[in-house]
């Protein structure tokens, strides 16, 4: 599985919507901000893009080969084209998110 990023203040900065979003885009992606309730459950499936998903605030569980990660505010993991995964809000907090997909 690919590795977390983690948001590094002393390179990035203080994390912050904004910030993040600079970050992702400077990387050559489009971003969107979805807002998940707790209970949110996205089953196994695939996307035709290559993907990020960044968490500003919450927790974020996603299961990827094999792998179960959570992610929490400031983390992102790359979801490349055609891999299966599943997502879910974990814990009593919305999970403010990240969607960006590579444009170039």
């Amino acid at each position: 599985m690919s590795k977390v990023q983690h948001w590094s203040e002393a390179e990035d900065g203080p994390l912050g919507e904004a910030a993040l979003i600079d970050k992702l885009e400077r990387q050559g992606y489009s971003v969107n901000r979805y807002v998940y309730p707790p209970g949110t459950v996205f089953p196994p499936h695939t996307h035709e893009v290559d993907k990020i998903d960044a968490v500003l605030s919450g927790c974020f569980l996603l299961e990827m080969e094999g792998e179960r990660i959570i992610l929490e505010p400031g983390d992102s993991l790359a979801v490349p084209r055609g891999v299966v995964h599943s997502a879910e809000v974990v814990g009593d907090e919305p999970v403010v998110s990240l969607d960006a997909v590579r444009t170039r």
